[in-house]
């Protein structure tokens, strides 16, 4: 890397007024992201500085799919595995540490690139804008859908209803803020009431305060000349690729470290325990541990044994009810990282619309599909460094939108996440809430079959079952923050 042709050609620390200049690789998990930036190193010299919210935790490494030691060939990596996994690293922690990283690597003539799919990471870094700087911020990669809560979530909220840390209190004391959040969101319930009970100041007027404060300086007093690059691919592809993944994760252990960090009823929605495939095999291990007490009891060889013999069950009879539990947590595990696939696509898009991010996507389609290595080449690596070439060279500096439409988007940026109320007659007047919820029951399975009973039996409807027949709330669900 001291090679003169590998020297930036117009390096960062060259001119006081000059804005450093960082690439950032975004996209959906699995696109190919990690080994983009890997491979770029062979034409710049490149530090990556990680912005994936779980691979920062040190421990789990297959399931958050690190990149070994092996992959990286030699390319400095940051924030990767260097996190305690007790702990909560929220946005605000990730750019306060990654900007003394990027002057660091800045300082010795490489190129920093940050490298992730926690878009809340990168949205923190790159601008002055962090909405939730006292509050927290959810995260691109927890591990529950709130259409899917499970029993200790549902435990843990009538233990919050008989406490001070209840949506019902959000509500009556400020339901602009508790119209941000599902009502199942329990952690940001608690921060808000919390910051409430602290300062007397309504969590809806800090974040008007706070949008409206930021908003005008984006432009001026974004803290880096930023290149985006994209690596995306289509849906189809993605969802087989990351069913692969899954059992080729489950093949290299992954049961293993899950059965390590496992805990009955712990609490899922702090550090590591927040990625998806953790929780999804709580009722498995229960079972599994419930069925081994007796050996763990008899003699301490066997229950050290215990964490080996967990993938056995991988190869008993199907129909046995732990082998069905383990199969229904996969099966919770491949959907629920496809639904992340879609919710970080959909934040991309967002971030490109509110905050005029100029972002370069490069397409890995083909080479996902098993393609030749040469493919991965001409459609992703050189479109990529072609983009990152004329960002080094040029004097142009990257801004976001124009100033024309931001009290449009203040609106928005104030309006985000109201949580519509939904009945489906057809479901038995179930409640649903928020149009992801919604959209997601509408394609259940259950949900089709009796759709598809009911017009058989009747005919049709005079109204139609499939539709929200009751809405309560706000009329207004605005999903544009990211």
């Amino acid at each position: 890397m001291e090679d003169d042709s590998m020297k930036l050609q117009n390096p960062n620390n060259g001119g006081q007024a000059q804005k450093p200049r960082i690439v950032v690789v975004m996209g959906p998990t699995g696109s190919g992201k990690s080994k983009l930036a890997i491979d770029l190193s062979t034409r710049f010299p490149i530090e990556v500085i990680n912005a994936d919210s779980m691979q920062v935790y040190h421990g789990l490494d297959v399931l958050t799919n690190k990149v070994t030691s092996f992959e990286q060939k030699g390319v400095v990596h940051h924030l990767l595995g260097t996190i305690s996994p007790t702990v909560e690293f929220t946005s605000k922690d990730f750019r306060d540490a990654a900007i003394p990283l990027i002057e660091e690597i800045i300082a010795r003539n490489h190129l920093p690139v940050i490298v992730g799919g926690t878009n809340f990471y990168i949205q923190a870094l790159v601008s002055p804008f962090l909405l939730d700087d006292a509050l927290g911020d959810a995260d691109d990669r927890h591990s529950r859908d709130w259409s899917d809560i499970d029993h200790q979530q549902e435990n843990e909220y009538d233990e919050q209803q008989e406490s001070s840390y209840s949506y019902d209190r959000l509500r009556a004391v400020d339901p602009v803020a508790a119209n941000r959040i599902h009502p199942n969101d329990y952690r940001k319930i608690r921060q808000y009431l919390e910051l409430f009970s602290k300062s007397g100041v309504l969590p809806s007027q800090l974040f008007q305060e706070k949008i409206t404060e930021n908003w005008g300086c984006l432009g001026n007093d974004s803290r880096y000349n930023c290149c985006f690059i994209c690596v995306d691919a289509s849906l189809s592809v993605l969802d087989q690729f990351v069913d692969q993944r899954v059992d080729l994760m489950m093949e290299a252990g992954l049961l293993d470290e899950v059965y390590d960090i496992y805990t009955m009823n712990a609490d899922y929605t702090r550090g590591l325990r927040q990625a998806i495939g953790v929780g999804e095999f709580e009722d498995f291990l229960c079972a599994f541990n419930s069925q081994s007490r007796k050996a763990i009891e008899s003699s301490y060889e066997e229950s050290a044994s215990l964490k080996c013999n967990v993938r056995e069950f991988l190869s008993l009879p199907s129909g046995s009810p732990t082998r069905e539990l383990l199969e229904e947590a996969i099966s919770k595990l491949k959907l629920n990282t496809r639904r992340l696939v879609r919710r970080q696509k959909r934040r991309i898009k967002r971030l490109q619309t509110l905050f005029g991010w100029n972002i370069h996507f490069v397409d890995s389609t083909e080479s996902l599909r098993g393609k030749s290595e040469d493919t991965w080449t001409v459609q992703v690596i050189e479109p990529a460094a072609k983009v990152i070439d004329s960002f080094l060279t040029s004097d142009v500096i990257s801004t976001p939108g124009s100033n024309s439409t931001s009290n449009a988007v203040i609106q928005k940026l104030t309006e985000r996440d109201l949580w519509t109320v939904y009945t489906c007659e057809a479901c038995g007047n179930r409640i649903l809430r928020g149009s992801h919820e919604w959209d997601q029951h509408k394609q259940g399975r259950g949900h089709r079959k009796r759709m598809a009973s009911l017009k058989k039996r009747q005919g049709s409807f005079s109204t139609d079952p499939s539709r929200p027949q009751v809405v309560t709330d706000h009329n207004i669900t605005s999903d544009a923050f990211p």
